[in-house]
């Protein structure tokens, strides 16, 4: 191995990431780090070279990490996260979020190859989930994490892992039944083909036998693979309510008894095929519309962002014990990048916390020995020592998270187009069924009965229920590939609906963390000393990035007079320097808003003498200051946890300053929101941290903005990649196109009933017509519907 100083830019072999800094070369291959290097070992030592062939670079980058995983040698963290364990074997299923490509597949499924300790293991892509079974005589759990983090899939375990309860998802047999629905339609559909063409005086027998078979056939359609469609129907008849689920329960139903009836009487030939087309392609636009995302979480609470044990310190010692475990007045240590689990005292060690996650603060706050930190925040420095006040379920963010404000439902919030239709069409069509009986009631009673059960069947909203589903699947399949993922087809419609928007500020629209700080004007050494002295004095956000800036003070600088005037700036002195730093306004006495083009001024006097200024500039996500745009058809307002430093360089974005509220607690947000659905506005929040987990919930559109879509976010109904947050407007508009499309098909589809109604009011309806007209309104709708909803997306640029 050597290292070697590069003179152009080159991609790691592993992960694909630039060679800065510094290459690591062997086997004429160059790595970014040596744990890029490390891993390239391992794989080439074990016969495993097959991962890179897969695809070019795909490991993730392994630059050096501090492990702490003791805590999965403790009985009780195991028992929790294990699935089944016992003398011999044990299954565990992780989730590693670096799983993104064919290699990573490949390699993970190869893990006996590394540890024959490892019996299976097999990868859920979609959740990017492994399940592995290993040797417990062999390996242990802390050993199978290790192994994985040593190949570069570094397990990501919460404390969500440990409450099952939530994370398994609903099951069921919808794939099962379609395959059942299936099967039994093409036997049908095959053995109906003679009935179309027309039996022979000679091929009677055979008529009677093949409607018998497919008899036989209707039984698991519509009692197994249908039955969910009639207690659909009895649930909301119950709940007295008229959705699309009556009238296509009815007509599954009339389908059924007519069939049999005709068949058995030897009178005809029954729908039989219409009856298990109808459920098959039911099915199948069920199964659309609920393939969407399963793989993204839109319920996540803190839980997902605790860590599952805690460092205790005891007798000198340290031990890790699960964090529902943890005791008031236990000695806890928390190390660099790691959350403070519980409410606790600071007492030892520089506490520098980042809360943007919890608070919407944007900048670190330094805590002094003895102050208390509440839960949620995460430690930036070196490790500190705590001591509990609070047991984790009484801390200040698990509070918050139980607030029942927090947590109430909010489903079905908008009337879905469909909901709405479904109203009048049940009636009218009942209205049309009746009517037909009556007509011919009088004269002929048969004709009467055919025209009723035909009026039930043509009339059945086939299309319509998959006109819903195939649109809200293209949009969807289009919103994916911009980033941008929706929890259901209906959030489709919900957004549509928006006349509000409402952005959160740190994370949402600007970067966390993201503050470029650059002092115009000179300083000498001693100088910028005594101003770090200084502004370390201060809480405000300002003075914290210019501390940051310039670096800690040496302790031999100490401040002798300090005075803060809330809003404009400091006085000070230190080591005998005189220091005034703040607006223009208290610096200069000048009458000037201290605002620069794209941030925030401090100004700067040494000794009564005016030195410069320090600008301080917010990295706002791409596209921000083009959503101005948006107020000529929404109102716009910002809810920020963060102080009001940013206010002058966001109201050409926001415009009035009453769109515009800094210092807003969570509760705070909520309220707001509530506000404003009061006054009849329909609201989308667009937020990022737990302080927006109310306002998300609240809204009648929560949309969760990060930087990682499997990273934590707040519970959501869309979860945004922080880079496509400049193709809002485009997401606004082709909300509404989609649901304009939506109105397309169902008017094809009506036109459809309309011809099927005008065979079925004479009751001269025939297994053919039904037979063909039910798969080609189908074709149409689902035609239909992807090609203008694919036009529609190029027309917004979304394709």
């Amino acid at each position: 191995m050597s290292v070697i100083t590069p003179e152009t830019v080159t991609a790691c072999y592993h992960c694909g990431n630039d060679c800065e800094e510094e290459r690591y070369t062997i086997d004429y291959k160059q790595f970014c780090c040596h744990g890029c290097k490390e891993v390239y070992t391992i794989l080439s030592k074990s016969g495993l070279n097959n991962y890179y062939c897969y695809n070019d670079r795909p490991g993730a980058n392994r630059a050096k990490k501090d492990l702490q995983l003791d805590y999965l040698l403790e009985p009780s963290i195991i028992k929790d996260l294990v699935e089944y364990s016992d003398d011999d074997v044990t299954i565990v299923t992780f989730y590693i979020p670096h799983i993104h490509c064919s290699s990573c597949i490949w390699l993970l499924e190869q893990l006996n190859r590394l540890n024959p300790a490892i019996y299976y293991n097999r990868v859920d892509f979609l959740r990017k989930q492994v399940n592995i079974r290993f040797s417990n005589k062999d390996i242990d759990l802390k050993g199978v994490v290790e192994l994985l983090d040593t190949i570069g899939y570094e397990p990501l375990i919460s404390l969500q892992d440990v409450i099952k309860k939530q994370a398994f998802s609903r099951k069921d047999d919808l794939v099962r039944k379609i395959a059942v629905a299936g099967f039994c339609f093409g036997n049908v559909m095959l053995l109906s083909f003679p009935e179309y063409l027309g039996f022979s005086e000679h091929d009677t027998s055979f008529k009677y036998f093949f409607g018998w078979l497919n008899l036989v056939f209707t039984l698991p359609v519509t009692f197994y693979s249908g039955w969910g469609y009639m207690q659909a129907a009895y649930t909301t008849l119950k709940n007295k309510v008229l959705t699309i689920d009556f009238p296509l329960a009815l007509g599954i139903a009339v389908l059924f008894i007519r069939s049999w009836i005709e068949i058995a009487t030897n009178t005809g030939a029954g729908f039989v095929d219409t009856l298990c087309g109808l459920i098959f392609f039911l099915l199948i636009g069920k199964f659309v519309q609920r393939k969407t995302y399963y793989h993204l979480s839109f319920e996540r609470d803190y839980r997902s962002f605790f860590p599952v044990a805690v460092q205790v310190i005891e007798e000198n010692s340290e031990r890790h014990v699960p964090l529902a475990d943890l005791q008031v007045g236990q000695r806890i240590r928390v190390r660099h990048q790691e959350i403070i689990p519980a409410d606790a005292i600071l007492l030892k060690g520089d506490a520098k916390v980042d809360f943007s996650f919890v608070t919407g603060e944007s900048v670190p706050v330094n805590k002094t020995l003895g102050e208390v930190i509440y839960a949620g925040g995460r430690q930036m420095g070196g490790a500190i020592e705590l001591e509990v006040v609070k047991p984790v379920s009484q801390s200040y963010l698990t509070r918050l998270w139980n607030n029942e404000a927090f947590s109430r439902s909010q489903d079905d919030r908008i009337e879905t187009f469909s909901q709405k239709v479904s109203k009048y069409f049940t009636v009218v069509l009942l209205i049309v069924a009746v009517g037909s009986f009556a007509y011919w009631a009088p004269t002929d009673m048969h004709r009467a009965i055919a025209s009723l059960t035909a009026v039930l069947i043509i009339a059945c909203p086939c299309a319509l229920a998959l006109s819903t589903p195939f649109t809200m699947s293209a949009a969807l399949g289009i919103f994916d590939r911009n980033l941008f993922y929706l929890k259901n087809a209906a959030v489709v419609e919900q957004i549509a609906a928006i006349d509000t928007l409402v952005f959160d500020k740190t994370g949402t629209i600007s970067i966390a963390g993201g503050s470029n700080v650059e002092l115009v004007g000179e300083l000498s050494v001693e100088e910028k000393d005594a101003v770090s002295a200084v502004c370390a004095n201060s809480s405000h956000p300002l003075s914290q990035l210019i501390c940051q800036h310039l670096g800690s003070a040496s302790r031999d600088t100490h401040v002798t007079v300090y005075n803060e005037i809330s809003g404009r700036g400091i006085a000070a002195k230190a080591n005998g320097i005189s220091i005034k730093l703040g607006s223009a306004k208290f610096v200069l006495a000048a009458d000037s808003n201290a605002v620069a083009d794209n941030g925030s001024l401090v100004h700067v006097i040494i000794n009564s003498k005016y030195r410069g200024y320090f600008t301080i500039r917010h990295q706002y996500r791409e596209g921000m200051f083009e959503m101005r745009k948006l107020r000529e058809q929404y109102q716009l307002y910002l809810l920020s946890g963060d102080h009001n430093h940013e206010r002058g360089n966001l109201s050409s974005v926001f415009g009035d300053e009453n769109a515009m509220h800094f210092e807003q607690s969570p509760q705070d947000k909520l309220n707001f929101i509530e506000g404003l659905q009061q006054k009849g506005q329909k609201v989308m929040m667009l937020g990022d941290g737990l302080n927006d987990a109310g306002a998300l919930k609240q809204a009648d559109a929560g949309v969760a903005v990060t930087d990682n879509v499997n990273n934590f976010s707040p519970g959501s109904d869309a979860i945004l990649d922080g880079r496509s947050l400049n193709k809002l407007p485009a997401f606004l508009k082709f909300s509404k196109d989609a649901l304009h499309v939506i109105y397309g098909s169902f008017c094809i589809s009506f036109l459809y009933n309309l011809i099927g109604l005008s065979f079925a009011v004479t009751g001269r309806l025939s297994p053919v017509i039904a037979a063909i007209l039910m798969p080609v309104s189908t074709v149409t709708i689902i035609s239909f519907t992807s090609i203008a909803t694919h036009l529609a997306a190029k027309k917004r640029k979304l394709l």
